[in-house]
């Protein structure tokens, strides 16, 4: 069985990635963790999630580019995505990476193009998350939020449970009064700024889940673990915290029942919808959160 970090660096394989893509999308390898390759495939999911009580933040995916006339067309897209998310009557908001919009190039245009979405979605009354990439991106994505910040609410950021430096993170941006989501964190990290044991993540986790439910701003708890919604439940009853002060966000395609049964219990889901052409990274990173899933996406690779 493939380890998570041999998984991880399988992301970074462009001959993989060429070979997979050709094969893959067809063949249901990442149909398990992606809506589909246009905004118009989501709908239909959605609108099957609003049905069950949940929300959903739509991921536009794209990373690391580093021509900016694509950077550009990234900005483009969304002047479409935003006006059909309405149109569509979705209940949805947006997701996405700042290297998608030229964080890579140069800061000031991923800055220029982040004004330019947020300005745009704000006349759609919507919200967009801004997604924490791998830590070489930390401290840019983080300055470029508190840039945001100054003049613009309608943005939220992400924080790793997994690296050292998350508590102070977390600490400033509720200082802030900015909106958090909470990962484990789903990149291949040093152990040097990284925790590289999984109860030490998970230790990292909860603590990270007490504060922000006790002094955040409508934290976002991101996660599939049991223990880890367990333990968010019981703090937020135990200090009388209502269900709506907070969320759990999930991924499309990932323990479904776990989704509904948050639902039934009273609880807000939001669950975080993946599209386009650009799957393979992030169906390689979902693939190494849980490898037993390999088996299961090379039999229908085999199969077609």
């Amino acid at each position: 069985m493939l380890s998570r970090t041999a998984l991880l660096k399988l992301a970074d394989s462009p001959r993989v990635e060429k070979f997979v893509k050709k094969n893959g999308m067809s063949s249901g390898f990442a149909r398990r963790f992606i809506a589909g390759e246009t905004m118009e495939e989501t709908v239909q999911p959605i609108i099957a999630i609003n049905g069950k009580g949940m929300t959903a933040t739509l991921d536009y995916l794209g990373e690391n580019v580093y021509k900016k006339e694509e950077a550009i067309a990234s900005v483009d897209y969304y002047r479409i995505l935003f006006p059909y998310i309405s149109q569509q009557k979705l209940d949805s908001n947006v997701s996405l990476k700042l290297t998608q919009l030229g964080l890579d190039i140069d800061y000031s245009l991923a800055l220029d193009n982040m004004k330019a979405i947020l300005d745009l979605a704000a006349t759609y009354d919507q919200f967009v998350r801004i997604d924490m990439e791998g830590s070489p991106y930390t401290d840019s994505t983080l300055k470029l939020f508190a840039e945001l910040w100054q003049e613009r609410k309608n943005v939220g950021t992400v924080i790793q449970s997994y690296l050292h430096r998350s508590e102070r993170d977390v600490l400033q941006l509720i200082e802030m009064g900015a909106r958090v989501r909470l990962v484990k964190g789903a990149y291949n990290e040093p152990e040097t700024i990284a925790f590289p044991a999984k109860v030490d993540v998970d230790s990292n986790f909860v603590n990270l889940m007490k504060i922000l439910l006790e002094k955040g701003n409508y934290p976002a708890i991101a996660t599939h673990d049991p223990e880890m919604i367990r333990q968010t439940k019981e703090f937020a009853n135990s200090r009388g915290i209502p269900a709506s002060n907070y969320e759990f966000q999930m991924l499309y395609g990932i323990r479904r029942d776990l989704q509904e049964k948050l639902v039934s219990e009273g609880h807000r889901v939001r669950i975080y919808v993946p599209f386009g052409t650009q799957w393979y990274g992030y169906t390689m990173r979902r693939l190494a959160e849980r490898p037993a899933n390999v088996w299961f996406v090379l039999k229908n690779l085999i199969r077609n």
